[in-house]
């Protein structure tokens, strides 16, 4: 109270980023699509744990016996590539839910921890409202698919090929003739020279789509000026997307 006027003098109110109802909201939210981005994680281990078994299934065939044929590990490679079809359509929806997930912890999580050491932008409460009434997909299944090729099925395919190769030279005894090879990869009405070609045409393709999907790291960054266009700007990008 200021002396000689009987008024009590008013003091400036605290301000808060989020009232009490918002952050409710918001801790569940959180911990719904995080429940949601593990749920979907465990779906990617199972089809790479369903491609790897395959692979293991592929491999005992093919050196069991010394007759057996060749032409069962490049099957097996086009039935692992099945599998990364699937987990590269699984893989675009967990995108979805871990790119919340990272928006939520960088946005809201970070200016708290970081005791404003970190800039608190406003414009992405804007923007992950829009994300929620309208989700959408950040990847195509082909850069999904690429995705999965690069950081899992990479190592499979080249095993299958490296362990078709040495089929085809040891099996049913070793030899250096480029010919005899060549012959050894016949697979019924299929010649040698066809299914080689097919083979091999099959891992350039794999090699061109892991190529052309690698794209780079899109990031974003929000001033204060532009919260009214974020509706415009792509969200937090990660390199594990990549």
């Amino acid at each position: 109270m200021r002396p000689g006027d009987g008024r009590t003098e008013e003091r400036p109110q605290p301000t808060t980023l989020f009232s009490g109802n918002e952050l409710f909201v918001i801790e569940h939210f959180y911990r719904a699509t995080l429940f949601r981005a593990q749920i979907w994680r465990k779906r990617l281990d199972t089809t790479t744990n369903w491609a790897v078994g395959t692979t293991g299934i592929g491999l005992a065939a093919a050196f069991g016996h010394h007759t057996s044929s060749p032409i069962i590990l490049p099957l097996t490679a086009f039935l692992v590539f099945t599998f990364l079809i699937i987990e590269g359509r699984r893989f675009r929806y967990w995108e979805i839910w871990q790119r919340w997930v990272r928006i939520l912890e960088k946005h809201l999580g970070t200016p708290s921890i970081g005791n404003g050491t970190a800039p608190y932008q406003p414009g992405w409460r804007h923007h992950m409202a829009l994300e929620i009434q309208i989700p959408h997909f950040y990847l195509t299944l082909w850069e999904g698919i690429g995705n999965r090729l690069r950081r899992n099925y990479s190592f499979l395919f080249l095993i299958l090929g490296a362990a078709w190769g040495a089929k085809l030279i040891l099996h049913p005894f070793p030899t250096h003739q480029r010919q005899e090879v060549v012959a050894r990869a016949a697979a019924g009405p299929l010649s040698g020279p066809v299914v080689l070609g097919l083979v091999l045409g099959f891992y350039l393709f794999l090699f061109l789509l892991a190529l052309l999907t690698f794209l780079p790291e899109k990031l974003w960054h929000l001033s204060p000026e532009q919260e009214e266009e974020s509706v415009l700007l792509p969200p937090e990008g990660l390199d594990l997307f990549r």
